[in-house]
Order: structure tokens, then C-alpha cells, then sequence
């Protein structure tokens, strides 16, 4: 069986997104969408638990952790090879993990095709700004590029909380606290309440997990702060209404009014196959128009949809009309773009 140094080397050398060790497999990656093995052999679930061990001594994490939770979140770096991102769970009484790996040099957003109006976000200086999709569609690289560029164009102090860290930031024009959960503080909410007294002009929160957490973002948002964040969910509609519908009956249209007068911006992306069997970010933007704000503080948050599809507003993009253009420029099939689109039979007619 390979080391695990070999094994995270390999994987980085084949620019895998993630590597896989599940008992009863082979060491499994993941290259392009497409999962390839590394081992002709399976792994037994000693043969597992030794390399997840492994992964516990470069993090300098107590395996405990996941002995006590049954699954568990972390983060560590290897020298002259990467970072990885790791969720280690037991799955049929065995120990099993999956690492995601994050690179050292921050992504470059005209690399990733980060269109300007999701660049331009970042010279907001107060309100929230919230990146959704699905697990493993790039929500962390997109908002680790706005951060680099609030860090390289402002000065100003940046506060990141985050699940484990994925992209480390260097001070450049600006001061970037970097707070790892559970490592450096014991819950996002509370890591978002003691921002609030470490003189931030920038909080990014890796990610908006419940109502705790939600209502302080947005007290922080109200008090002046930029507040960046992320979401499982995809559109803007729908971000709206699993905020909303975090708090109690009684409490929501309160909450309707605060997001109405914060929010300032919902990127919503998805990760598409292309034709070379690739995969390329797909974004949806909504930026916060009065008309919007009121739909938000009177509970329509159901016809935002019509005000980005009706693309009248040029700091709107909307998810139909990018599927569209790629189909146009031959970079994705049709039958692609009516599998990802949000309204199948328009988009349909369109194409």
C-alpha cells in the first residue's frame, strides 16, 4: 500500500478534486468529474484507519474527535504539495474520509471564469453578499477570490471564520485574521459575535449552518460590516426563503425586513460538464434592487425570478440565460443545459 505523502502527491499531480478512502474500495480520486483508482488492491479497514490516522498526525488533531462525533471536519498542509480539506466519518463501523484538495496559490478568477459582475461585489462596503449551490460547486474558491481582491485593492481589516480554512491569505493592502472552528473558536455564532468586537471592516463566514448564526450575521450586516457568507441552496429565491424560514412564524417578518435592507447580492453557481468532458461555473446574480427589497419585505420572494430572467438590469445574470450562450458557443449540449436549467420546458423553446 502506498504512503499517504504518495497518495496526497499523486493525487495533487493528477489535479484531482478529491481523494477517496472507503474500506472494501480501492483508493479512489476524483479527476474531472470522473472517479479513477489509484490502488489495484481494496482497502481493508485497518488499512484505512491507518491512513486516516495519518491524515490526524499532519492536522496535529486528536482522533478522539471522531471516535466521540462519528464524523469530523478538518484541515492540514503538506510542504511543497497542498492543502486538503478532509471530512473523516465512520460509515458500517469503519473508519473512512474523503479530502477535497485546496491548492496554496489562491484561484485566479478569470482562470475559473468568475464573471466582473461577481468581481465587483467585492467593492461593497457594507451588507451581505451570499454565494450558494451545491456542496462541492466552488462556493469557497468564489469567495476566496472576493476576499483576495478586497485584500489587494482596500485597506481594512478582514475577519474569516471558517470550517475548516481552505485558502490562506497573506496581508497585503489589508490585516486578514484567518479562525479555524472548532480549533480556534468553539462555534461560528460566537466566532461571529467576538468579530464584531475585533474591529472588522470584512467578515467572511464560511458558511450560514443555523438561526444562531443567521441573525448575528445579519446584526452585523445591519451595524455597518460587509458580510460575506455561503448557502446550499441554489437560486436566489429559494436563499431567501431558507432564511426566512430558519426563524419562527413569529419572528419571520422581522427577519423579512432586516434581509430586505442587508442584503445586497445572491451568486448562485453550479460546477456543468462541458464537451471536452470538463467542468465549468455556471453563475446566477441577483443584485438588490428596490423592487426586489420590497418583494423580500412582503414575503414574494417567489417572483424575484421574474426580475432576473427579465434581464433588463446589467448587474443581473441569470442561470437560463449563461446555460444558453454556452450552448450557443458550443461548450455544453443542449441536453446539459436543460438538465441544470431552472425552468427546463423556457429554456427548451430558447435553444
Amino acid at each position: 500500500m502506498m504512503e499517504l505523502t504518495e497518495l496526497l502527491s499523486q493525487a495533487v499531480t493528477l489535479e484531482a478534486s478529491d481523494l477517496f478512502i472507503i474500506p472494501g474500495a480501492c483508493i479512489t480520486v476524483k479527476v474531472e468529474n470522473y472517479m479513477r483508482s489509484l490502488t489495484e488492491t481494496r482497502l481493508s479497514p485497518e488499512e484505512t484507519e491507518k491512513l486516516v490516522r495519518g491524515m490526524y498526525s499532519f492536522a496535529r488533531r486528536d482522533f478522539t474527535h471522531l471516535e466521540q462525533e462519528k464524523d469530523d471536519d478538518f484541515s492540514f498542509a503538506i510542504p511543497d504539495v497542498s492543502r486538503f480539506r478532509c471530512n473523516a466519518y465512520i460509515q458500517r463501523g469503519t473508519v473512512a474520509a474523503i479530502c477535497r484538495i485546496v491548492k496554496f496559490e489562491l484561484p485566479d478568477p478569470q482562470t475559473l471564469g468568475l464573471p466582473n459582475v461577481v468581481m465587483d461585489l467585492a467593492n461593497l462596503r457594507s451588507g451581505m453578499v451570499l454565494v450558494t449551490g451545491p456542496a462541492g460547486s466552488g462556493k469557497s474558491t468564489t469567495l476566496a477570490c472576493l476576499v483576495d481582491k478586497i485584500n489587494s485593492t482596500r485597506s481594512a481589516h478582514i475577519v474569516t471564520i471558517e470550517d475548516p480554512i481552505e485558502y490562506l491569505h497573506r496581508h497585503k493592502r489589508s490585516l486578514v485574521s484567518q479562525r479555524e472552528v472548532p480549533n480556534d473558536a468553539s462555534s461560528f455564532a460566537r466566532a461571529l459575535r467576538a468579530a464584531l468586537r475585533q474591529a472588522p471592516d470584512v467578515v467572511l463566514l464560511g458558511e450560514m449552518r443555523d438561526q444562531d448564526t443567521i441573525s448575528t450575521a445579519i446584526t452585523a450586516a445591519e451595524t455597518g460590516h460587509l458580510v460575506l457568507s455561503s448557502l446550499h441552496t441554489v437560486g436566489a429565491a429559494k436563499t431567501v426563503d431558507r432564511i426566512v424560514d430558519t426563524f419562527p412564524a413569529e419572528q419571520q417578518s422581522q427577519i423579512r425586513m432586516q434581509l430586505s435592507m442587508v442584503l445586497k447580492a445572491v451568486v448562485s453557481q453550479r460546477l456543468v460538464p462541458t464537451m471536452e468532458d470538463k467542468r465549468i461555473s455556471v453563475f446566477e446574480v441577483m443584485t438588490v434592487t428596490p423592487a426586489i427589497q420590497n418583494m423580500i419585505r412582503e414575503g414574494r420572494a417567489h417572483q424575484i425570478d421574474n426580475v432576473i430572467y427579465g434581464g433588463s438590469d446589467k448587474n443581473m445574470l441569470s442561470m437560463d440565460n449563461e446555460l444558453s450562450r454556452l450552448v450557443r458557443e458550443k461548450r455544453i449540449t443542449r441536453e446539459t443545459a436543460l438538465l441544470f436549467a431552472s425552468n427546463p420546458e423556457t429554456l427548451a423553446k430558447r435553444i
